[in-house]
């Protein structure tokens, strides 16, 4: 599907047509409200599938003997004519058993005939009409149109009813409201359409004419209405009208318009004189009136009403959204071709803009030649020494509207020096297909020979302001230039008391573990971060968790010469009360379906890991492939590591040392059990890594080409379903 053609197409019917789809909708909210208003008025009767024309129709003629003509409204009541009511009153409501007077029929209400006419035909007659029409043949693509672009961004008609992100009120509600609301509006814009069409004759829907013989028409044997075959066969609800005969003369009969065909009846014989069925343009022409007012029933009425309401919002909610995706571009201060640089934005809805044009502008704050535009503006940077790329993911990992075209605009315009480059990508977890546009851009980049990583690649799960500051914060120490994630720089508000128990930071040289217990109702997860604030003001460290305990936490923590958390968390004594915040990092959090899971990191990397291991499930097969210094460095987490086995909750266990006489990195081992990676993938295990960045870079390179060499896939399939995880700074 061309995403782009879709949402162009949607985006320009609206337009071309809200002005007359605004007033057709009001007017058809109006009128939806009619049958409610009708029905008060008429008497409440019983149901008429229970009563046939033989036990009625002598009653009626019986009671009003001058009686001609008997119709069944659209709220089923009947109105009958005769010169025998009261007061001359020429039409009247009577009940359809006894026959009793009911009172005068009413007439259309003078508003709703006036807001029928302007609802039809804009007052402009035949014209009118035909605008009208198009407005529902409109409606009824950008219904289309809006249908297809829902499937897509739910990855499937399987996934249609899958929970929204809620980003914000007009996205949030444009899609949450059209996916209940898609059959009324389907409905509405299909029969406006189709009635417009046999308005103007394009459907034919020729007239019935019974043909009746009149010289073969029997004047015996005379036989009672009630026993009439005929009468005895039919209920009220199939009836439509009843034309009684003019005089007792057999050439005279009985007329019936039924709901499925026309029937003439000999008055004195019960004979069927002549019968033709409607053909099924007339029943689709019915049914269609009926479906497209709800005069036939006041559920389906308010569901009408409901539906139109909700084409206001829709059409409020569209704008707005196309107003915030259009509006978020910056104007740049500086061109393209001067600038050091350079930040593109892959965004459908425009929230991306919002994190990109923060960035941009902290940059020019501090004198930076920086310049931003979308990915499809793509061309050659003469001084570019970054390129930071900000993107969102659409539909089933497809590329954001304003992105398409990069992968070809990036083979034509190679740049002409090194540029180091970090992309950062935006998503959600409620969709399978999470930032997988963003890993494949970062797979493009990274074969460039220009290009140089600054970052491995790092996504944002619901525009977390917690995660984009780790990203900032971990760019920043990259290359130099402080940039905040978070709008103001000041110290949080909100924060837990936690108790250290237990501190190994006399033991084991430069590296120690320390525990804390953590208040009962507080949720924590291995894998979740640990915020301290060792200076008491806004300077934030993070440290992942470890939960080894109920309420325990741990973390591996390595000592840096003047290193401010480092340094904090080394002095902690047992029985200290520290003041912290808890992020939930739920994007690093041990799978739950998964039933082989393997852990690669190095050094206090190893820190998270152990937590997870510890409340493994037997049924789990767990693998830690970790790397140290030496054989010493690990003995700090011999003991649990022992233990876990033990347990059964650790399948196997690898380790590399690089300073040991036979030198070996993460990546080695991962490299020489190769098949053993691409089974567990393949299989739907996931791989998890936590540690340096240059592991990290290292270990992906070794399984990019796993996964193209061995599984025919690219890394970034396996990133985007969540079977290959990292937590690395």
């Amino acid at each position: 599907m061309n995403l782009s053609i879709w949402r162009y197409s949607h985006l320009t019917l609206a337009i071309s047509s809200f002005l007359f789809l605004i007033l057709a909708t009001i007017t058809g909210i109006i009128l939806a409200f009619e049958p409610v208003v009708e029905k008060s008025k008429r008497p409440n009767l019983e149901s008429l599938d229970q009563i046939s024309l033989a036990q009625s129709l002598p009653i009626w003629k019986k009671k009003y003997p001058s009686i001609s003509e008997i119709e069944i409204d659209n709220f089923k009541t009947l109105i009958a004519k005769s010169s025998d009511f009261p007061k001359e009153i020429p039409s009247a409501y009577i009940h359809p058993k006894t026959g009793e007077f009911l009172g005068e029929s009413q007439v259309q209400n003078p508003f709703f005939e006036w807001m029928t006419a302007l609802h039809r035909s804009l007052f402009l007659h035949e014209l009118g009409r035909f605008f009208v029409g198009i407005t529902a043949f409109l409606l009824w693509l950008i219904t289309i149109s809006g249908t297809l672009l829902l499937i897509q961004r739910q990855s499937g008609i399987r996934n249609f009813f899958k929970k929204i992100p809620k980003e914000n009120f007009a996205q949030y509600y444009h899609v949450v409201l059209s996916r209940w609301m898609l059959i009324p509006i389907f409905i509405i814009a299909l029969t406006g359409s189709y009635l417009s069409l046999v308005r103007f004759e394009i459907f034919a829907s020729p007239k019935v004419n019974l043909e009746v013989d009149l010289d073969k028409i029997n004047a015996s044997p005379q036989i009672a209405f009630h026993d009439f075959k005929v009468f005895q066969s039919i209920t009220l609800d199939e009836v439509k009208s009843i034309e009684f005969p003019f005089s007792e003369d057999p050439e005279d009969y009985f007329t019936l318009k039924l709901s499925d065909r026309e029937l003439a009846v000999n008055q004195i014989t019960g004979e069927i004189l002549s019968e033709q069925k409607y053909p099924f343009s007339q029943i689709m022409t019915t049914l269609s009136l009926e479906l497209h007012t709800g005069r036939t029933n006041l559920l389906w009425a308010l569901i009408l009403a409901i539906a139109s309401i909700n084409i206001l919002f829709f059409i409020y909610s569209g704008f707005v959204i196309t107003y915030k995706r259009v509006s978020k571009k910056t104007k740049n201060k500086f061109k393209a071709i001067e600038s050091q640089y350079i930040i593109l934005v892959g965004s459908e809805n425009g929230g991306t803009w919002d994190f990109a044009n923060g960035f941009h502008q902290q940059l020019l704050k501090q004198g930076k030649k920086s310049f931003i535009d979308s990915l499809n503006q793509y061309q050659n940077y003469p001084e570019a020494e970054h390129l930071i790329v900000f993107s969102s993911t659409y539909g089933i990992g497809e590329a954001p509207s304003n992105a398409n075209n990069f992968k070809k605009l990036l083979k034509e315009h190679p740049q002409n020096q090194h540029i180091n480059i970090s992309v950062i990508g935006f998503g959600s977890h409620s969709y399978p297909d999470f930032c997988k546009y963003a890993f494949e851009l970062h797979d493009w980049l990274s074969n460039e020979s220009w290009a140089k990583p600054l970052l491995d690649i790092h996504t944002v799960n619901d525009k977390s302001i917690e995660e984009y500051s780790r990203w900032t914060e971990a760019w920043s120490a990259q290359s130099g230039i402080a940039i905040s994630g978070k709008t103001q720089i000041s110290q949080p508000s909100k924060f837990q008391k936690i108790l250290v128990i237990s501190n190994t930071s006399g033991h084991h040289n430069d590296t120690f573990l320390i525990r804390f217990q953590a208040k009962k109702w507080v949720s924590i997860k291995s894998g979740d971060l640990l915020a301290i604030y060792p200076a008491n003001d806004h300077r934030e460290r993070l440290y992942s968790i470890g939960m080894v305990g109920k309420n325990n936490l741990q973390l591996s923590v390595r000592l840096h010469p003047q290193g401010l958390g480092s340094s904090y968390l080394h002095e902690l004594k047992t029985g200290e009360n520290i003041k912290v915040r808890i992020i939930n990092n739920s994007h690093f959090h041990f799978p739950k379906k998964a039933k082989e899971v393997v852990m690669i990191c190095n050094g206090t990397g190893i820190g998270p890991f152990l937590g997870m291991i510890s409340q493994c499930s037997k049924n789990v097969k767990c693998h830690l492939y970790a790397g140290f210094r030496d054989a010493n460095s690990m003995m700090l987490y011999k003991p649990q590591l022992d233990d876990f086995s033990k347990q059964n909750k650790l399948t196997s266990s690898t380790f590399a040392f690089s300073r040991e006489i036979e030198k070996q990195y993460v990546g080695n081992l991962v490299e020489k059990d190769a098949s053993k990676f691409a089974n567990i993938l393949k299989n739907g295990g996931v791989i998890m890594l936590c540690g340096s960045l240059a592991m990290q870079r290292d270990v992906m390179e070794v399984l990019k080409a796993i996964c193209e060499n061995e599984l025919r896939q690219p890394l970034s399939h396996y990133q985007a379903h969540a079977q290959i995880l990292s937590d690395c700074y």
